[in-house]
Formats: C-alpha cells, sequence, structure tokens
C-alpha cells in the first residue's frame, strides 16, 4: 500500500471524504501506479513478468522480471555424459531446438579436435535452416496475434506443421530432437526422405508469399508497428544486441557469413537488413530471412542428392553406437558391426557398446567457447572439461537474455500498447533466457 493510500484510509477512519482525496490526487497529477504484465500476459513468450510504472498509458519505468522458467539444464549437464548434453540442451530455447544442439556439439568436437562428416555438416545445415524457418513463423504468427492479425497465426503454425513434420520423419520426434550429436547426426534421411523434402520446399514456396501479402502494406499492421519499440544501432552495440534487431538497425552481421560454422561459406545466402530500428523493421528482416533459408534448404537437397551413402557420424567406435558407424554390403563395418552383430557374436564388442553408453567418452581437458547464429541472434556454448566424461560446466549465451535487457531502452517513454509489441518484436523464448 502506497503512503497516499494509507493516509487517505486513516482519514476515512476519522470520518473523511473519499471524493476530496480522489480530488486531491488528480489535482496534483504526480500520480503513477504499478503493475505487473504477467507471468500470464499473451506477449510473453514463454512465462515472463514485466513490471511497469504508468503515467496514465504512458510507461514510465520497465522492469523485466525472469526465472520463471528456470529449469536448472546447465546444472544438471554436469552429471551426464556428453553424449547426453544433446537430449538436454535441446530443451532450452524449444522453438529453436536444433539450433542449441548445434551450438553444444561444436564446442564438444572443439575440445575433441574433429570435425563431423560432410554429410552430416549438410544435414546439420538442413535441420539449422528449417528450424530457422520454422522459428521465424512462431515470431511472426505469435507477433501478429498480439496485435489482433489472427490469420498470422493460423497460418505461421500451418506451415510450422509442415517443417515438424519433415523432422519427425527423420529423426521420430517433432521437438526436443536430440538429432545433432558430437562427431556427426543420429541417423540419416529415410528412403523417402529427399522426397518428403523436395515436397516441402514446394510448399514453402507456395505459401511463404502470404506474409507479405497480409502484412507489408497493411496500414493498420504498419500503424502498430512502424516507430514503435525502437532500438538504434549504438544502442544495440551497448545492449548487446545482435540477429534481427541489430540487422533492422542497418548492420549486416550475421555469423554464418562473418564467422562460418559448418560449411556455411561454401553456400550462396544473403543477409537481410533493414534500416529504421524498429519492430517493422524486425518483422521485414524475419520475412526475408524465410526466404534466404530456403533458398540453403535447395542447396543443400542438391548435396544430399549427391551424397547419398555418406557417413553420418565420425568414423570412431568411442564416440559412435554401433548403428551409426558405417556397415558395408557384407554387414561389416569398423571395429565394430550393427547392432545384431554386436549381441550375436561378440562379447567384446557388446562390452565395449555398454561402456560407450553407460560412461561415455572422455574429452580432453581445457575449454571452448562457439558462437552460432540462431534465428534470434547470437547464440553461444562455453564447455569446460577436466578431461573426464562429464562436462565441468556448460554455459549458453542465449540472446534473448540480452534483448530483454533493452526492453526498458525500447519501451519507456511509450504506450502501454506497445510494450506488447516490443517484447513480441524481441521473439525470446524464456526457456533459453532462463535455463
Amino acid at each position: 500500500m502506497s503512503i497516499d493510500e494509507t493516509v487517505g484510509t486513516v482519514y476515512l477512519a476519522q470520518g473523511g471524504d473519499w471524493d476530496q482525496i480522489v480530488s486531491a490526487q488528480a489535482e496534483r497529477g504526480d500520480e503513477t501506479i504499478v503493475i505487473n504484465m504477467g507471468p500470464q500476459h499473451p506477449s510473453t513468450h514463454g512465462v515472463l513478468r514485466v513490471i511497469l510504472e504508468l503515467d496514465g498509458e504512458t510507461v514510465t519505468s520497465l522492469r523485466p522480471a525472469i526465472g520463471f522458467l528456470h529449469t536448472g539444464i546447465e546444472k544438471n549437464m554436469e552429471f551426464k555424459t556428453f553424449a547426453q548434453g544433446s537430449a538436454y540442451v535441446t530443451r532450452m530455447d524449444y522453438v529453436a531446438p536444433l539450433f542449441n544442439e548445434a551450438v553444444y556439439c561444436l564446442a564438444v568436437e572443439k575440445l575433441l579436435d574433429l570435425e563431423a562428416p560432410q554429410r552430416a555438416q549438410e544435414l546439420r545445415v538442413l535441420f539449422m535452416e528449417l528450424n530457422r524457418i520454422a522459428s521465424h513463423l512462431v515470431a511472426l504468427g505469435t507477433g501478429g496475434m498480439e496485435i489482433g492479425a489472427l490469420t498470422m497465426m493460423t497460418i505461421g503454425f500451418r506451415d510450422r506443421e509442415m517443417i515438424l513434420d519433415f523432422f519427425e520423419s527423420v529423426c521420430g520426434t517433432r521437438m526436443n530432437h536430440a538429432y545433432i550429436r558430437p562427431g556427426g547426426v543420429s541417423i540419416d534421411l529415410p528412403e523417402n526422405g529427399l522426397a518428403t523434402l523436395r515436397g516441402l520446399i514446394e510448399w514453402l514456396h507456395k505459401h511463404l508469399p502470404e506474409y507479405a501479402k497480409f502484412c507489408n502494406e497493411n496500414p493498420i499492421f504498419q500503424g502498430r508497428m512502424r516507430g514503435v519499440a525502437t532500438l538504434d544501432l549504438t544502442e544495440c552495440m551497448l545492449y548487446g544486441a545482435s540477429g534481427p534487431v541489430l540487422r533492422s538497425a542497418g548492420y549486416p552481421w550475421d555469423l554464418r557469413k562473418s564467422q562460418p560454422y559448418c560449411g556455411y561459406e561454401t553456400y550462396d545466402f544473403e543477409v537481410p537488413v533493414w534500416n529504421t530500428s524498429d519492430a517493422y523493421g524486425r518483422f521485414r528482416v524475419r520475412l526475408q530471412e524465410m526466404w534466404e533459408s530456403l533458398k540453403i534448404v535447395e542447396q543443400c537437397y542438391e548435396r544430399l542428392e549427391r551424397s547419398s551413402g555418406s557417413p553420418v557420424m565420425v568414423e570412431d567406435p568411442k564416440l559412435a553406437w554401433p548403428a551409426q558407424l558405417t556397415v558395408g554390403p557384407d554387414g561389416q563395418g569398423n571395429s565394430f558391426e550393427h547392432v545384431k552383430h554386436i549381441m550375436g557374436e561378440s562379447m567384446e564388442a557388446l562390452i565395449h557398446h555398454f561402456k560407450t553408453v553407460t560412461e561415455g567418452f572422455r574429452v580432453p581437458a581445457g575449454q571452448a567457447y562457439v558462437a552460432i547464429e540462431s534465428p534470434k541472434g547470437e547464440l553461444g556454448c562455453h564447455v569446460v572439461s577436466d578431461g573426464g566424461t562429464r562436462p565441468y560446466r556448460v554455459h549458453m549465451r542465449d540472446p534473448g537474455f540480452n534483448h530483454l535487457q533493452s526492453a526498458p531502452a525500447m519501451c519507456e517513454g511509450g504506450m502501454i500498447s506497445d510494450v506488447v509489441v516490443a517484447v513480441g518484436s524481441l521473439d525470446p523464448v524464456l526457456g533459453g533466457v532462463d535455463r
């Protein structure tokens, strides 16, 4: 209870007039009100509490309160093997899980001083770019829903379902895949994988133009987005912004170009930028990025056609499970064959397989940091090993954490209705922010 409320309560108890109290406060004109937006507000993209101080409908102060979705993933990984780490990190930013897996595995591979096979790299790029499109579809769909453009959500989730169906057809799960593993990927495309991928590419070519038709020149959409939640280039640098937030300010920073990984330097694509530094600019950047990702997906399709039958996991029995190792036409692979051979013929191979699965593989002592370009921005992973089979420490640099810190700069001095637009344009996922 505020001081004014306390005084008013005492005054009323003494027989005073409440109308006189309200009239006196209105005449002062310096009253503000503190409210909570969330933690169940539709703009939260998870469980986020935003503490607002308002002067009428004008935001005078904004404080993001995070931690409601804290899962302890980073701490729990200290008790799991390096191989099990993929199944943990994928659950952080659950809208873009494959990027969590990729950056973690790249950091572990850096410590192991190895590189995944070429086909595994192609599959990683394919899955990440499809996941980038799916993540942007969620950002555009939920962002549209939050300002009343409900059709954006329905068509966004419709197209995302097609991508998730493809993921499921390959690795068995729609989300939280644990598909990217240290040394490669868990499984190759099925027999009809390329045909399914071709159908998905055709679907996206047909339906992606709908978003521009709905919104690009829509005066109501532009009225809610243009000039709202601005964060210019200087402020982006101060807050460590990246991804669409930074590129909407006109700076073409994309780690796929500036610090290539997984062979991105061999793919042909552009880095879209905009020059308005506002919510509308972030929308347009994401819209164009989906087309650039689709361009990369088509290049992956052509490469995967040519590399059919190549290994998708390093030929190292200490890292790969037997089913992932190359198996020849006679059923004989490297030092260990497929699972049938292990279970039925080789006791030594069975013992080794049991130790690999239960204990995991050892990673040389040291530390490594790797950063990649996720749909939200720069996603980093710092892995520390003490030479054992479990990480000593794993820490993730999630872009949503940095971007939420910029919310006060975007919103203070604006209207309360624009807070929803601002948070939506940042596209944070609280699973990645809180961890």
